[in-house]
C-alpha cells in the first residue's frame, strides 16, 4: 500500500521544519568545555614547541646544567603563582578574553587595548608561527636527514597545517576540543617516552652530567641579566598557562572547573618539563645540546636506534596540537576585543549554525601566515616573552588594585596577598634585569606595545569620524557577514548578570546594585 500523499503545502511546511532544526535555538557560544577539555587546553597550549626549543636557550644563558634545571623548576613555580591569581580573576570577572578583559574591566579601555594590540599584532601570531615552523622542521627532518629542510618547504607545510586547523576550528567547537584532547594525550606520551628512556639511562649509571659537582661547574659565571634571559626563554615554554581564561564563557561551570583545571595542569607540566630536561642531560652533554637544532631528534638518534623516527613524529604531533590550541584561544581574544568595540565588529560575530567565531579565526590565521612570510621568527621569542611577562604583571597588579577599589566584591576564590605580591616581586626583578641586560630587545617590545596608543585614539576614542569611513566599515562588515554566514551572538539574560556589581556576601549588603 502507498503511504499518505503530502500536499504541496504540507511538503513546504515539513521542509521548513527540517531547515529550522538545523539552526540552533540560540546563536551563541556553547558551553562545551568540561574539566578534561579544560585541562587539555591548558596542557596543550603550554606543551607546544617550547620544551623542544627552549632547553637550548635556557642552558646557553644559565651557564650550567644545574642552574638550567633550577630555572625550569622556578619557571613552573612562577607560572603556578600567576595561575592562582588568574583563577581568582577568572571567577570574579567571568568573561572570555583573559588578560585583556580583566585589564579593560579594571584599568579602562586604553590599557586593555594596548595588551590586545601587542597580542594580536605580534605575540600570538609569532608564537603560532614558531610552533608551526617547529612542526614543519620535525616532519621534514626524516626527509632531509643530512641537512636543514628547505625554507620554502617548511613555510608551505606550516601554512597547510594552519589552514587545516583553521577549517576545523571554524567547523565545530566540539571537533576542535576533541583534537586538543587527543593530541594532548599524544604529546604527554611523547614526553613520557623521553622521560622513561632518560630514567633508564640514569638507572644504568649514566648521570655524570647531573651530579652536583659537574652540574654546577661553569666555565663562565652568568650575570644576573643572563639568568633573567634564561627565565624569559623558559617562560616561552610555559606560556599558555593562562589560556583557559580566554574561553571562560565556553567552560561548563567555570567557577568550579576553571580553578580545578589550573590546579591539575600547572604542577603536571612543571614535573614533566623538569623530568624531560633531566632525561636530555642523562644522555647528552651540554655541548651536544647547544649544538643541536632539534634536541628531541638528537636524543632519539642517540638512544632509540632504528626507532628514532618515533621522536620527530611525536614532536610533530605535539606541535600540531599546540597550533590547534593557540588558534582556538587567540581567536577568542579577537572575539572579546571586537565585542568591547576595540576591533572591527565583524570579529565579534559567530557562524549562525556552527556557533564558531569564523572571522576572528581567519584573522588569526592570516596574521600568522604574514609572520611566516617575513622570515626568521625564532629571534622574536625574547620579544614575545617580554611582552608576555609585561601583560602578566599588569594583570596581576590589576588584581590588587581591584581588591582595593572594590573590597566588598564577592570573590568565589580569594588567594592570599602573598601570592600576587611574590609574583610581582619576581616580575619587577626579571623585567628590570632584562632591561639592563638586553635594552634593545625589551625596548622593541615596549615600542610594539606603545604603537597601539595612536591607533586607540584614532580608531576607538575618536567617535566623530567622517561618514565615508563609517559607510566603508558598514559595507565591509556586510560583505564579511555574507561571506562567512555570521551574526552577532545572542545574550542569555540569565548569563548576563554583571559580576562587577556583586558584593561580598559577608558584608550584609545586597548581592546586586540598585542599577540591576
Amino acid at each position: 500500500m502507498e503511504g499518505p500523499v503530502c500536499t504541496p503545502g504540507e511538503k513546504k511546511k515539513k521542509k521548513h521544519e527540517e531547515k529550522k532544526k538545523e539552526i540552533p535555538d540560540r546563536v551563541t557560544l556553547k558551553k562545551e568545555i568540561g574539566l578534561l577539555s579544560a585541562c587539555t587546553i591548558i596542557i596543550g597550549n603550554i606543551i607546544g614547541s617550547g620544551i623542544f626549543i627552549s632547553p637550548k636557550g635556557v642552558l646557553e644563558h644559565s651557564g650550567s646544567v644545574g642552574v638550567a634545571l633550577v630555572v625550569w623548576v622556578m619557571g613552573g613555580c612562577i607560572a603556578a603563582l600567576g595561575s592562582l591569581c588568574y583563577a581568582e580573576l577568572g571567577v570574579t570577572i567571568p568573561k572570555s578574553g583573559g588578560d585583556y578583559s580583566y585589564v579593560t574591566e579594571i584599568f579602562g579601555g586604553l590599557m586593555g587595548f594596548l595588551l590586545l594590540w601587542s597580542a594580536v599584532l605580534i605575540m600570538y601570531p609569532t608564537t603560532l608561527a614558531v610552533i608551526a615552523l617547529t612542526f614543519s622542521n620535525y616532519v621534514l627532518q626524516p626527509v632531509f636527514p643530512d641537512c636543514v629542510p628547505p625554507y620554502m618547504a617548511t613555510r608551505m607545510l606550516s601554512t597547510v597545517c594552519l589552514l587545516l586547523l583553521t577549517w576545523v576550528n571554524c567547523s565545530s567547537v566540539r571537533m576542535a576540543t576533541r583534537i586538543q584532547d587527543v593530541f594532548t594525550v599524544g604529546k604527554l606520551m611523547a614526553l613520557g617516552l623521553i622521560i622513561v628512556v632518560g630514567l633508564v639511562q640514569i638507572c644504568n649509571g649514566n648521570y655524570e652530567a647531573l651530579t652536583p659537582q659537574v652540574a654546577f661547574s661553569m666555565e663562565r659565571t652568568p650575570t644576573v641579566g643572563q639568568i633573567a634571559l634564561a627565565f624569559l626563554q623558559a617562560s616561552f615554554a610555559f606560556s599558555g598557562w593562562n589560556f583557559l581564561n580566554y574561553v571562560t564563557e565556553e567552560v561548563v561551570e567555570p567557577r568550579r572547573n576553571l580553578p580545578r583545571a589550573i590546579y591539575i595542569s600547572i604542577p603536571l607540566v612543571t614535573v614533566v618539563y623538569t623530568l624531560t630536561n633531566i632525561a636530555y642531560f642523562s644522555s647528552m652533554s651540554p655541548e651536544e645540546l647547544l649544538s643541536s637544532n632539534a634536541v628531541a631528534v638528537t636524543f632519539g638518534e642517540k638512544l632509540l636506534g632504528m626507532f628514532s623516527v618515533i621522536m620527530p613524529i611525536s614532536v610533530a604531533l605535539s606541535t600540531f596540537g599546540g597550533i590547534n590550541g593557540y588558534l582556538f584561544t587567540s581567536s577568542r581574544l579577537c572575539f572579546s576585543g571586537a565585542r568591547e568595540g576595540h576591533l572591527p565588529s565583524l570579529l565579534a560575530m559567530i557562524h549562525y549554525k556552527n556557533c564558531t567565531p569564523i572571522p576572528a579565526l581567519l584573522v588569526c590565521c592570516a596574521a600568522t601566515i604574514v609572520i611566516l612570510c617575513i622570515g626568521e621568527t625564532h629571534n622574536l621569542i625574547n620579544y614575545v616573552s617580554f611582552i608576555n611577562y609585561l601583560s602578566y604583571g599588569v594583570t596581576i597588579a590589576g588584581l590588587l588594585y581591584h581588591r582595593w577599589k572594590k573590597p566588598n566584591l564577592y570573590r568565589p576564590i580569594k588567594v592570599s596577598l602573598l601570592v600576587p605580591l611574590s609574583y610581582l616581586l619576581f616580575w619587577v626583578l626579571l623585567l628590570g634585569f632584562s632591561l639592563y641586560s638586553e635594552p634593545v630587545v625589551c625596548g622593541v617590545g615596549l615600542v610594539i606595545m606603545l604603537t597601539g596608543v595612536p591607533v586607540y585614539f584614532l580608531g576607538v576614542h575618536w567617535k566623530e569620524k567622517p561618514k565615508c569611513i563609517y559607510k566603508f566599515i558598514e559595507r565591509a562588515t556586510y560583505v564579511g557577514q555574507r561571506l562567512c554566514f555570521v551574526v552577532f551572538p545572542q545574550i542569555d539574560p540569565v548569563e548576563n548578570e554583571n559580576p562587577a556589581e556583586w558584593t561580598d556576601r559577608s558584608s550584609g549588603r545586597s548581592s546586586f546594585s540598585a542599577n540591576s
